[in-house]
């Protein structure tokens, strides 16, 4: 099974903390879904006729397209692609997007699944984000999209901000089971180089971000969530029992992906290809009658590919499998990896069983340092 990933780079306002790749101009946009639809049709052999099981619209803000410029995207997919075992179709959107007419057209399209990109249920918070929507916008787009039959729902939220108190921050994941959300993600405040955020650090204009904060954040996360029913089964994913998001839970098992559009991603097992992000060059050289390059691409090595997977399956609670570990890589790989974790299964932040490796709750304060003790 395979996933395909659509990047729709239009927002209408930057919020400080994002550096994903996007436009705040939609004078390209016609262009780009004649690209999008372009590039589409020219790399169906990518995926090499593989069952597609998830589609997800992300971005930028997805919700900027109407229901009929979904529906021609999907025409084009099921026209090149082989989607019989296509079994979710997420769209990103904010909470100002969905009004009710808006929320109603969507269900005219292939769309089952929406992630709402809430981010907090605190106005002050919201506006210190630069968000377009209220806390108030919030609780409406949700609704609206339960009343008319999105029952698949994932929203985003922010935790280690300088205006989130414990106590918001824990009124925020109570919100998430008041309002039946069966799924949510949630993510450290974190200082990406060339976003406004940086600049006004930088400046003296914002004190640096409190990681104390943020780490009492993440333990108030996984406590309150526990208590409320949902699993911690990524690190900044969580879900109600068996409600987990397909997408992303194939990319951390290592499932092919293709990502369509500037700055999208692919992978298909022994390569990783990223597009351009510069939506006037992805749009002219897509568009050129002779082919140009818009994309860059490098092999990976099987080290590579270790250094990935335990990367990615040690954040989840799925844990390093290190028979898969043996059966992939050889047995020297898995020796090395046992060894790496001597230390950190004495220090009980690190666990096996069965040969499984698993982050203890302690050590998910420390996931990516000790992934990469791991490497070898």
């Amino acid at each position: 099974m395979a996933g395909i990933y659509i990047h729709i780079p239009f927002c209408k306002q930057r919020c400080t903390y994002c550096n994903f790749h996007f436009s705040t101009s939609l004078a390209l946009k016609e262009a780009l879904l004649t690209a999008l639809h372009k590039e589409l049709e020219s790399r169906n052999q990518y995926l090499l006729k593989q069952s597609v099981e998830t589609i997800y619209l992300g971005g930028g803000t997805p919700s900027l397209l109407s229901a009929d410029e979904i529906n021609r995207l999907f025409d084009t997919i099921s026209n090149h692609y082989t989607i019989h075992a296509l079994q979710e179709v997420t769209l990103e959107a904010n909470p100002d997007d969905l009004t009710n007419d808006y929320v109603k057209s969507l269900s005219s399209t292939p769309v089952n699944r929406l992630s709402i990109g809430v981010q907090s249920f605190q106005d002050d918070d919201l506006k210190f984000m630069h968000r377009a929507h209220t806390a108030s916008q919030a609780d409406y787009a949700i609704k609206s999209a339960q009343d008319r039959g999105f029952e698949k729902l994932t929203i985003d939220l922010i935790y280690g901000s300088p205006h989130l108190t414990d106590a918001d921050w824990k009124q925020n994941i109570t919100r998430v089971q008041q309002l039946q959300i069966p799924h949510f993600s949630a993510y450290a405040l974190t200082v990406e180089s060339g976003t406004l955020l940086h600049h006004q650090i930088r400046k003296e204009k914002l004190p640096p971000l409190d990681q104390d904060k943020a780490a009492s954040q993440l333990g108030i996360l996984m406590d309150t969530a526990m208590d409320l029913g949902y699993e911690h089964y990524e690190i900044s994913n969580l879900a109600l029992p068996q409600q987990y998001a397909i997408h992303n839970t194939n990319y951390w098992m290592g499932h092919h992906y293709l990502g369509i559009g500037p700055s999208a991603h692919s992978f298909d097992g022994v390569s990783r290809r990223w597009n351009i992000a510069n939506n006037a060059l992805y749009i002219k050289q897509v568009l050129t009658t002779t082919p140009q390059p818009y994309f860059e691409e490098e092999q990976l090595s099987a080290q590579d590919r270790l250094h990935e997977y335990i990367m990615t399956s040690l954040r989840t609670q799925w844990g390093c499998d290190l028979k898969k570990v043996k059966e992939n890589f050889g047995q020297s790989y898995t020796e090395a990896i046992l060894d790496s974790a001597t230390t950190h299964l004495q220090r009980k932040i690190l666990q096996i069983n069965n040969d499984i490796l698993t982050l203890t709750r302690e050590g998910k304060f420390f996931a990516d340092r000790i992934a990469s003790d791991l490497f070898v």
